[in-house]
């Protein structure tokens, strides 16, 4: 499939299907083509949405993960959903967890995958700092259990986005305050229903981190993937995908 991006009024994002809405959120890193295989997975019974999250185009001032979880709620007004399922990588996962203590009854269910929120050396020392594409490329290849998934493509990608030094600060700021804005406590609270998948190789947001999301979550499940690192629906779509699929069989009319 190919991937369509749209722009209306602010946003930027792709929307393909019809039903129940299925919101994606990228990571910090993260590209919309990270979601390709979703995209084309659940589509068909789905209506597939992923914004571009503005973290390098919202006043840096207003960014912060409370900033684009506030942004995601103005996204989802616009669109006039009535209710969406969330799934989140990395800080696309942490987003939604705001999103959702601010904005509970807008959310059915959530999945979350390789998600910060609780462990606080998730960002900053993990992501690369400019350097030449060699040191780049073993920083990015820490994401992946397979080292062939850290293409050329994404070590240009990066290496062009480090080059910037406006976006070098926006990184660093986003990072910052992901690790400020610890979800421990709140975590309890939450009712929906949760799918958690982590990577057992995952050392951005290791294995324990997965775990610990299990316990506070009430109404959450747990699934592990071998052979995975940081970004399961990459490495692992088909896996993920039918993890996916069975949780939201039980929990959406789709």
């Amino acid at each position: 499939m190919e991937i369509n991006l749209k722009q209306e009024d602010k946003f930027k994002y792709i929307e393909e299907g019809e039903g129940e809405v299925l919101l994606l959120l990228h990571g910090l890193f993260g590209a919309l083509s990270n979601w390709k295989d979703v995209l084309n997975h659940f589509s068909p019974r789905y209506r597939v949405v992923i914004p571009l999250m503005p973290i390098f185009e919202m006043n840096i001032l207003s960014l912060s993960v409370d900033g684009l979880a506030n942004f995601i709620h103005d996204f989802v007004a616009y669109k006039k959903y009535e209710k969406v399922n969330l799934l989140g990588n990395s800080l696309g996962g942490h987003v939604g967890l705001v999103f959702i203590r601010k904005y509970p009854e807008k959310v059915n269910t959530l999945v979350l995958t390789g998600s910060s929120g609780l462990y606080e050396s998730a960002f900053g020392a993990s992501y690369p700092k400019k350097g030449d594409k060699a040191y780049l490329r073993e920083r990015i290849q820490l994401t992946f259990y397979d080292p062939a998934s850290t293409t050329d493509e994404l070590v240009d990608e990066v290496y062009s986005t480090l080059q910037d030094k406006g976006k070098v600060l926006r990184i660093l700021t986003m990072a910052k305050s992901a690790i400020r804005h610890n979800m421990r406590k709140e975590l309890p609270g939450f009712k929906q229903p949760t799918c958690l998948i982590w990577g057992k190789q995952d050392t951005i947001t290791p294995p324990e981190v997965a775990e610990e999301f299990h316990a506070l979550l009430p109404n959450s499940e747990l699934h592990f993937l071998d052979h995975c690192g940081h970004a399961p629906m990459m490495e692992k779509p088909a896996d993920f995908n039918k993890i996916v699929d069975a949780f939201l069989s039980k929990h959406t009319a789709s």
